[in-house]
């Protein structure tokens, strides 16, 4: 009986080995995915852009887009400055050229 058990418990690690070497092997890719189009971080340069602006307005930084006007790519920043004398904040519209 006790042998039994023995060739039990060792079957039984070996199929659970087998199992979690068979798990690792299924996670790598076996082919690498092709890059058809480019990736453009244009978002970020305007949120970089946004935040140097809002600092030079003395306000916070609501909204950073990238839009085209004219043909150019452009920076559209949206920033909030506090208003005076507790006043609410007033919402200032500023277009970037984006270089």
């Amino acid at each position: 009986m006790k042998t039994l058990r023995f060739h039990f418990r060792t079957a039984a690690l070996a199929l659970s080995a087998a199992g979690l070497l068979a798990s690792q092997a299924m996670a790598i890719p076996a082919v690498a995915p092709e890059w058809t189009q480019p990736v453009v971080l244009a978002a970020s340069d305007c949120y970089a852009i946004g935040q140097q602006v809002a600092e030079q307005n003395g306000g916070t930084l609501a909204k950073a887009s990238q839009s085209t006007r004219g043909g150019q790519p452009v920076c559209v920043i949206v920033v909030l400055v506090p208003g005076k004398d507790g006043q609410r904040p007033r919402r200032s519209e500023i277009v970037v050229p984006l270089n």
